[in-house]
C-alpha cells in the first residue's frame, strides 16, 4: 500500500532541497564561468531587438495614446470599435512623414554643413595657432603653450583610428546587416506590443495580484503606475523643452550668420534629453565652432546669448512644462545621471531622473511611516531631496 504524500515533512525539507540546489548551480556556474558568461551573452543578444522594439513602443505610445483618447470621442462605431489600430497606423503615418522631411531637408543640409566644416579645418587650424599666440604673448603666470604640442595632442586622440579598419567591407557588411536585423526586428516588436499593450498590462497586473499579497501588489502597482506617468512627463517635458531650445539656438546662429546653425541647434536640441551636462555640452560645440568659423567676438556673443537663453529655459521654461513633476535637488540631479550613465550609457542618464524620482517617493513613504509610528507626528518639512 502507498504511503500519503507527507506535507509537513515535505515543507520541513523544502529549505535545505533548495540550499543544496542553490549550492550545486554555484559550483557549475564558477566551475564553468566562460560557459555562464558565453550563455548570458548569447541570451542578451537575442534579447536585445525585443528590448528596442519595447522601448520604441513605450515612446511611441505617448502620441497613440493621445490620439486614441481623441479618437474614443467620435460617434462613428467603426473608429470606436478600431480606435487602437488606427491610432497605431496614425503615429506611423506621422513618423513616416517626418523621416521623408528629414531625408529631404535635414540631412542633405547638416551634409552640406559637415562638408563645409572638414573642408575649412586647415582654415581653423590656423585660427586656433592665432589664439596660442595671442595666448603666450599675454604671458600669465609664465604659461606658453606650444603649438607642436598642441599638435601632438590632437594625432595621438585620432592616432587609434585606421581608414582599413574603418572601411574593411566585411566588416561593415557584417555590422551593417546585424544593425538593419536588429531594427527590422524591433519595429516589428514594437508594433505588435503596442497593439497588445492592454493584453499585456493586463497579464502583468493579473500575475502581480496573483502571486503577491494585496498590500504588495498594490504598492507594485501603485509605483509603477507613478513610474510610468513620470517617464511620460520627462519624455514629454524633455522634447518640447529640446524643441523650444533648438529653435530659440538655431535663430540665435542664423542672426549671426553661422553656416551651421542648422547643425548646431539640431544638436543643442537632441542634447537637451540629457539634463544639466547635455545642455552644457551642446553650448560648448556651439562656442567652440562659433569661435573658429567666425571669430572670438563672434565666439563671446554666442556665447553670452546661449547663456541667456539657458537661464531663460531653466528658470521659466522648464519649471513651466514640469508642473513641480520631479522636486528633486540639483545635487540628487547630478548624482543620479552620473550612476545611470556609469551604468547603462546615454540611456542611463536619461531614464535616470524618472526612476530616482519615484524611488524618492517610495523612500518619503517608507520614512514617514516610520516617523509617524516613533514620534506620532510627520514632519512637513520638505527638503526636495
Amino acid at each position: 500500500m502507498k504511503k500519503p504524500f507527507n506535507r509537513e515533512k515535505f515543507k520541513y525539507l523544502l529549505p535545505y532541497y533548495l540550499l543544496a540546489l542553490s549550492i550545486i548551480i554555484t559550483v557549475a556556474i564558477v566551475l564553468e564561468i566562460s560557459f555562464f558568461f558565453s550563455f548570458i551573452g548569447q541570451v542578451r543578444s537575442i534579447l536585445t531587438p525585443f528590448f528596442y522594439g519595447f522601448m520604441i513602443a513605450y515612446i511611441v505610445n505617448i502620441p497613440c495614446s493621445a490620439i486614441q483618447k481623441l479618437l474614443a470621442k467620435s460617434n462613428n462605431k467603426f473608429i470606436l470599435k478600431k480606435q487602437r489600430l488606427l491610432s497605431v497606423l496614425s503615429v506611423i503615418l506621422i513618423f513616416l512623414t517626418i523621416i521623408a522631411l528629414i531625408l529631404n531637408w535635414i540631412i542633405p543640409a547638416i551634409r552640406n554643413s559637415i562638408v563645409l566644416f572638414v573642408e575649412n579645418v586647415p582654415t581653423y587650424w590656423e585660427s586656433i595657432l592665432w589664439l596660442i599666440n595671442e595666448f603666450n604673448e599675454l604671458e600669465l603666470f609664465g604659461l606658453q603653450i606650444s603649438p607642436e604640442n598642441v599638435f601632438a595632442w590632437f594625432g595621438d586622440m585620432f592616432s587609434g583610428f585606421s581608414i582599413d579598419n574603418l572601411m574593411s567591407p566585411i566588416g561593415v557588411i557584417v555590422d551593417v546587416g546585424s544593425a538593419m536585423f536588429t531594427g527590422v526586428i524591433a519595429i516589428i516588436s514594437s508594433i505588435y506590443v503596442l497593439m497588445e499593450k492592454d493584453k499585456f498590462k493586463s497579464f502583468l497586473s493579473r500575475f502581480i495580484r496573483v502571486y503577491t499579497n494585496t498590500k504588495v501588489s498594490g504598492a507594485i502597482i501603485g509605483y509603477a503606475g507613478r513610474l510610468n506617468e513620470n517617464f511620460r512627463e520627462y519624455v514629454r517635458m524633455q522634447t518640447i523643452d529640446g524643441m523650444i531650445l533648438g529653435t530659440l539656438a538655431t535663430i540665435q546662429l542664423l542672426i549671426i550668420r553661422s553656416p551651421f546653425a542648422l547643425l548646431l541647434g539640431l544638436i543643442l536640441g537632441i542634447f537637451n534629453y540629457v539634463p544639466y551636462f547635455g545642455s552644457i555640452f551642446a553650448t560648448l560645440i556651439a562656442i567652440i565652432v562659433v569661435a573658429l568659423t567666425q571669430g572670438i567676438g563672434m565666439g563671446a556673443i554666442i556665447a553670452l546669448t546661449l547663456l541667456i537663453t539657458q537661464q531663460i529655459d531653466a528658470n521659466i521654461i522648464q519649471p513651466r512644462l514640469m508642473s513641480g513633476s520631479f522636486k528633486l535637488s540639483p545635487l540628487l540631479v547630478i548624482i543620479s545621471i552620473t550612476v545611470g550613465g556609469a551604468i547603462a550609457g546615454i540611456l542611463g542618464m536619461i531614464a535616470a531622473i524618472p526612476i530616482v524620482a519615484v524611488l524618492k517617493e517610495m523612500y518619503d513613504s517608507i520614512t514617514d511611516y516610520y516617523e509617524y509610528k516613533k514620534f506620532g507626528e510627520v514632519s512637513t518639512k520638505d527638503g526636495n531631496g
